[in-house]
This record gives structure tokens, C-alpha cells and sequence, in this order.
């Protein structure tokens, strides 16, 4: 799919947190609905404009990020 297809940050669009593109929907608002259990579909009838692929791009984007850091268990 690559989310950079549906995904962007701009420094004047909301303090450069990713977006989906042309809209003021951040990925972490997409992921923090999911997180309290709503659907893709639930997701698309908030937020009519959306696709189906711009909010797997959001998952992938968090995969991705996740998949590339480090976690340190003994931080004191």
C-alpha cells in the first residue's frame, strides 16, 4: 500500500503531526478511536471522507514506527 501515498506532515498543519493528506485528521486521532474499539467502518462514518485505505495507512504508519524503536525495560 505505502502510507506515504495517504499520509503527510506539514509544519502549518497541525504542528506537523502526520495527517492524512488534505485533511486536519491525524493518525494519532485515527488510532486512538481504534484503540477504544471503533472499526474501520465505525471510523468512515465519522469521518465520511475517509477511505478504507487512509485508515490502514494510519495502522501500517504505527506498525512501522513501532517495528523501528527501541524499548528499554530497565529505565530508571
Amino acid at each position: 500500500m505505502g502510507y506515504k501515498n495517504y499520509l503527510e506532515a506539514k509544519a502549518d498543519v497541525m504542528l506537523g503531526k502526520p495527517v492524512i493528506k488534505g485533511t486536519r485528521i491525524t493518525v494519532e486521532l485515527v488510532l486512538k478511536k481504534m484503540s477504544e474499539g471503533a472499526s474501520v467502518h465505525d471510523i468512515k462514518e465519522m469521518y465520511p471522507e475517509l477511505t478504507s485505505q487512509q485508515i490502514n495507512a494510519c495502522i501500517e504508519y504505527a506498525y512501522d514506527v513501532v517495528a523501528n524503536e527501541a524499548f528499554l525495560n530497565d529505565v530508571a
